[in-house]
């Protein structure tokens, strides 16, 4: 998993996005929100070698501007559900 905060300003999520990009791994699940309780937590995408990209809806560049969400986040994915 690779995560972003939306909101971050020391590696934005466009830059980690156009890394991603530079890998060439084709797009298995493109952007669609993830979501906690019916709101929208962020954007996720997940790619072919098993990778996912998520963003966290209002998160910085580290996990405790939106510790829940990044929680919830994680333990989701660890545990393989989708997010």
């Amino acid at each position: 998993m690779v995560n972003s905060g939306d909101h971050d300003m020391v590696v934005p999520f466009i830059a980690t996005q156009a890394w991603i990009r530079s890998l060439n791994y084709s797009i298995i699940d493109d952007w669609r929100p993830w979501m906690i309780n019916d709101q929208i937590a962020g954007y996720t995408r997940t790619y072919a070698n098993k990778m996912t990209f998520a963003t966290v809806k209002g998160g910085g560049h580290t996990a405790e501007y939106k510790p829940n969400e990044t929680f919830i986040m994680f333990q989701r994915w660890i545990s393989g559900h989708g997010l």
